[in-house]
């Protein structure tokens, strides 16, 4: 295998050569300014709709099950959720750390903080353009809601074919790249043997279609959230006197007064900021368009419902689990060690997780993480599999069923080439494609944005006048002939508004 990659060298320089200055300048000089201030934006509009309505978004997302066909509303949950967390939540954000010092670590939280309004508004309009499936699973998201909304298929397909190169190529790379060298790191098992064993997992589960990944996503992401949430509470309880010198040095070094970090830049605010926004964003996935794909599924009674649901997620994601990996790796010995010891080295971000959960629980530190990222990674894949396969339908609709097929093919192999490939590759793939969906995501919310804010408007007023679940009606939008009328309003009995 080996072998193989060393004669293909030549052609991965020449793709260096033109994909690192595109992406470059995507991030540098477009995304960051458009994330955040698509954020600004819809915080402001839905008069912060993060913070008023918190308390309700989490009551609703643990109370989104009991759908009577198709996946409920925690599936669609746990199915994005499975996306989020993934290589950026424990690889990521070492590498956030590392890049971009600990001020990166500020700018993903402002990140998470923007991007809950973000995320309602393209997840509820992901609901309420929707269409059903003979499989009784709904299909939605970016690609038809640009299309619907706004009457752009040229635009939708787009979309469409960046996030199929993001998440059925990229990403699942990314993600089998991280759980070999996991697996590697913790027991010496060789990278090609983790991707073959992968390979055969995440057949067993795409073979069986969307329900078969939503399924499997809710018994899985709650449990392995949690354990790890468990452990990184007890290294903050056991270290609690230097958390208030941890969180001053991530505030100092996101305005530039922390210490120069990674070796060699001294870290301005741009670098911070560039590298906590763009990790913040591969984790968390507010306003990228992916998470909308599985919002698009939830059988519930309006749109808005699984708007806040899915802006829940972006809690969970960013402030709770990447939180818990900055606080592993800032409270260890083997942070300071390196910055000391290696300025301006390379490293892999997995392994630095790896190693500073071992200089706080031993030899065990290291099995953890392996187990937890082959949780966190292969849910991810799937999940990232279910988004590609509703934008594969998407495509090509007189053959769908084919191109679903010939999509589980290509993933499969993603996953086998990912665990073998360079891991410098594989993230600047990644952000790349990244870049172009968020960036066309983005756009089209914006110019949806007068839909987004009605549906929370209707649900706000049903909510005052009483009614705890609110219905939606298509006669509130100003176009209801644009939604579906098998869809909305609901006829299914369903229990997970």
């Amino acid at each position: 295998m080996e072998a193989l990659f060393s004669l293909i060298e030549p052609l991965r320089d020449g793709i260096y050569a033109v994909m690192n200055p595109v992406s470059d300048f995507i991030w540098s000089y477009i995304l960051v300014y458009l994330l955040l201030g698509t954020g600004l934006f819809f915080t402001v509009m839905t008069r912060g709709m993060q913070f008023r309505l918190f308390g309700h978004m989490a009551k609703v997302t643990f109370t989104a099950r009991g759908a009577g066909e198709g996946v409920s509303g925690f599936q669609a949950f746990a199915t994005s959720l499975a996306a989020r967390l993934g290589t950026g939540n424990l690889a990521g954000v070492a590498l956030a750390l590392w890049i971009g010092g600990p001020g990166a670590i500020f700018w993903m939280w402002i990140t998470a903080l923007v991007g809950f309004a973000t995320a309602f508004i393209e997840s509820a309009l992901a609901q309420l353009y929707k269409h059903s499936n003979e499989d009784g699973v709904f299909r939605g998201g970016p690609a038809y809601y640009i299309e619907r909304g706004l009457g752009w298929r040229w635009l939708g397909a787009l979309f469409a074919v960046f996030l199929i190169i993001a998440y059925g190529l990229a990403f699942n790379a990314a993600q089998s790249n991280t759980i070999a060298q996991a697996m590697n790191g913790a027991f010496g098992i060789p990278n090609w043997i983790t991707g073959l064993v992968l390979v055969v997992l995440v057949a067993i589960v795409i073979f069986g279609g969307l329900k078969s990944v939503a399924r499997t996503a809710e018994k899985i992401v709650p449990a392995m959230a949690i354990a790890y949430l468990l452990v990184a509470l007890w290294i903050l309880i056991t270290n609690i006197t230097a958390v208030p010198d941890m969180l001053a040095l991530i505030v100092k070094s996101a305005f530039g007064y922390g210490p120069a970090v990674g070796g060699a830049v001294g870290y301005s605010i741009k670098v911070a900021m560039e590298n906590g926004i763009k990790r913040g964003l591969f984790s968390n996935e507010a306003g990228m368009g992916s998470a909308p794909n599985a919002a698009a599924q939830a059988s519930v009674k309006h749109p808005a419902a699984q708007g806040l649901v899915q802006s829940f997620g972006v809690f969970v994601d960013t402030l709770l689990i990447c939180s818990c990996t900055a606080v592993v790796i800032l409270m260890s010995g083997v942070y300071d060690t390196l910055l000391s010891s290696s300025p301006g080295a390379s490293i892999e971000g997995i392994k630095l997780t790896q190693d500073a959960m071992v200089d706080h629980l031993g030899g065990f530190g290291e099995i953890f993480i392996a187990i937890i990222i082959l949780f966190f990674a292969y849910t991810s894949v799937l999940a990232n599999y279910s988004f590609s396969s509703v934008n594969i339908e998407y495509l090509f609709r007189g053959q769908a069923k084919k191109a679903d097929h010939t999509l589980r093919w290509v993933v499969l192999a993603m996953v086998m080439i990912g665990s073998v490939a360079q891991l410098t590759f594989v993230w600047n793939f990644a952000d790349l494609s990244m870049g172009l969906m968020a960036t066309t995501n983005l756009i089209a919310i914006l110019l949806l944005s007068p839909t987004g804010l009605r549906l929370l408007k209707d649900y706000e007023r049903q909510r005052r006048e009483g009614n705890d679940e609110p219905v939606f009606d298509p006669k509130v939008m100003k176009q209801p002939k644009l939604v579906d009328s098998d869809v909305w309003p609901p006829k299914r009995k369903s229990a997970d508004s």
